[in-house]
């Protein structure tokens, strides 16, 4: 019996919230992940493809699961050219409404069944790209990499089966260093 959305969205997020230790093999994982979505996925709506997220940072422990952040011409023509192809390839496919505005989020899993990607679909004007100023903040800071580091260990603790409530947790610190890296960088 196929689950529902519901059912597919509460085992999700009830998955464990696990911490490793920095792993070189990461930046590779995201290039092989990168180069087959750009083989796979027209070209006509995919722009380019960023990695993200704790993995993009070099020394940094983090969940294992790449997150990769692709930027598209069009939600809609994502709807309809690229979930028919990352279904079909055994992705898990979810329409984030938890966050503004919404986009297409993607989950890969290893043969275990573990995640090992998310993939992030979004226009060039979502506030989601702003993660690139934290990320590139956090590479050229390594003391505010280590504090990260540990608040997220704090966090998958407290929080081993509820990704929503370790997600929250980090949010204020997320928002002030992507504040601090915005004002670093001169962006607007």
């Amino acid at each position: 019996m196929k689950k529902s959305l519901e059912q597919r969205i509460e085992e999700a997020i009830r998955e464990e919230v696990s911490i490793a230790a920095y792993d070189p093999e990461w930046p590779i994982l995201y290039e092989r992940e990168a180069a087959s979505l750009g083989r796979q996925l027209p070209r006509s709506v995919v722009i380019k493809i960023e990695h993200f997220g704790s993995t993009a940072i070099p020394g940094l422990a983090a969940k294992p699961v790449i997150d990769l952040l692709v930027q598209v011409s069009s939600l809609e023509e994502t709807k309809e050219q690229i979930v028919p192809i990352l279904e079909a390839e055994g992705y898990d496919y979810f329409w984030r409404t938890d966050v503004s505005p919404a986009y297409p989020w993607f989950i890969k899993r290893g043969s275990g069944g573990k995640r090992t990607h998310h993939i992030h679909m979004v226009e060039a004007d979502s506030k989601l790209w702003e993660r690139l100023y934290f990320r590139d903040y956090l590479r050229e800071f390594s003391e505010e990499a280590r504090r990260y580091a540990e608040l997220k260990q704090v966090l998958a603790a407290k929080y081993p089966n509820d990704r929503i409530a370790y997600t929250e947790g980090k949010a204020e610190y997320v928002t002030s260093i992507t504040e601090t890296a915005k004002r670093h960088y001169g962006a607007t």
